[in-house]
């Protein structure tokens, strides 16, 4: 659209399964704002997120991308830059646990399962910003999907300290990318049912939680507030912020409950 937050910006987004998928949400209103958007995906996902991915405005490509396989990682930039010529933002929204490491086993999670969560969801940021540093120039943006880590719990464990390394991870890109003028935050979302959320034990507990104690009104089956801030950071109006946490979710974080 003429005018638009992103107009002529070029992105990379991961995470995009089904519809209900913040990143996909991400995908639609940065297509509202004037972005061109690229999708990734892999394995049996693939055709899932293709088929999605035509119910966007303007449906776009998907590329496979494991982000824990360092063969699609080398490749990654020529494959972005033959759809795009460069890249101006990513938004990166992975993040997986195996069963053993959520719902309450905290103390018998294996370690193999640990390195599982946190390589998937903390180190594939680093993973995937280094892979795409030859079309990323000054005034790129990166953005993380996060939840907050702060507090622990029940039944999060493991994706819980994967999301602490996650912010870890967020500021040190932040430091090492500052000179570039390259720009890493992530947005630390509210609860919403997504299937990543409905594969957290004991989910609909925290689904009231979230329904009933922010300040502000929070609906669990809306990720369009969360898209919003992402597609904030990810344009030129922020062109001084990196390595921060922008809550939103209703302002839960900030009070006793």
């Amino acid at each position: 659209m003429p005018g638009g937050l992103l107009d002529g910006k070029r992105l990379l987004i991961t995470g995009v399964l089904v519809e209900s998928s913040i990143a996909f949400h991400v995908a639609r209103v940065a297509q509202e704002q004037g972005a061109s958007v690229v999708l990734t995906s892999y394995g049996r996902a693939m055709p899932i997120t293709e088929a999605i991915a035509q119910r966007l405005p303007d449906p776009p490509p998907v590329l496979r991308l494991d982000v824990t396989d360092e063969a699609d990682l080398a490749t990654l930039a020529d494959r972005v830059g033959e759809q795009l010529g460069g890249l101006d933002g990513i938004l990166h929204s992975v993040a997986f646990a195996p069963a053993t490491a959520l719902g309450g086993a905290f103390l018998d999670t294996s370690w193999e399962d640990v390195a599982t969560a946190v390589h998937v969801s903390a180190y594939s940021l680093k993973a995937l910003v280094t892979a795409c540093l030859p079309l990323l120039g000054a005034g790129a943006s990166v953005v993380g999907l996060d939840y907050d880590s702060d507090v622990a719990w029940p039944g999060y464990d493991w994706m819980g300290v994967s999301k602490s390394a996650l912010g870890s991870v967020t500021r040190y890109l932040a430091l090492y990318l500052g000179p570039r003028g390259i720009r890493v935050n992530l947005v630390t979302a509210g609860m919403v049912r997504t299937v990543a959320a409905r594969a957290v034990p004991g989910i609909d507990r925290l689904e009231e939680m979230w329904r009933t104690r922010p300040p502000l009104p929070w609906d669990t089956g809306d990720p369009t507030p969360i898209a919003k801030a992402c597609v904030t950071l990810l344009s030129d109006w922020l062109p001084a912020t990196t390595g921060e946490r922008l809550h939103v979710d209703g302002g839960l974080h900030a009070v006793v409950t």
